[in-house]
């Protein structure tokens, strides 16, 4: 056991701020290209032998197919993002008043009604009510907004719309 202790010990005395140095490998010197045959980079300077790469300006572009048209404008383009979906503006999950219809709605209809009955995609989503059909049934509708046709059938069956902002 004192023999232990009298290494850590040895250790401990021999360690000094001047005796500290990097791990053998952690620093490595940088290329010096093109000094002279003997510096190891010397005449091509590490870019091999002729050839498109070992030009100046050198980089080739993503995607480059040596002047073959590129896959990326061979194949068709497809689909289309909005910019106000990306932006984050005008996005509704939408409500048709033939929906409010058919289920048993009866009085006030809330958000979290909507939310429970699975017609509104997630929490953070605004509600939207569209017209296109016929309600016979008054109720009071809470949403963050309306068509002009469905606030219209809304009303003319007794009902309101109640307009909420988030």
């Amino acid at each position: 056991m004192s023999a232990k202790n009298s290494d850590a010990e040895e250790v401990m005395e021999t360690m000094t701020l001047s005796s500290l140095a990097p791990n053998k490998g952690a620093r490595k010197r940088r290329k010096r290209l093109g000094k002279g045959e003997g510096s190891g980079n010397g005449k091509t300077c590490g870019r091999g032998q002729k050839g498109q790469k070992s030009r100046t300006g050198a980089p080739i572009p993503a995607g480059f197919e040596g002047g073959q048209m590129p896959l990326h404008r061979r194949l068709p383009k497809r689909g289309f993002t909005s910019r106000k979906r990306v932006k984050g503006e005008n996005v509704f999950s939408t409500i048709s008043i033939d929906s409010l219809q058919n289920l048993d709605f009866s009085g006030e209809v809330t958000l979290e009604q909507l939310r429970e009955r699975g017609l509104i995609r997630s929490r953070a989503a605004k509600v939207k009510i569209l017209g296109g059909g016929a309600l016979e049934k008054k109720l009071v509708v809470e949403a963050h907004a309306a068509s002009k046709s469905a606030r219209a059938a809304i009303e003319a069956a007794g009902g309101a719309v109640r307009l909420v902002s988030r």
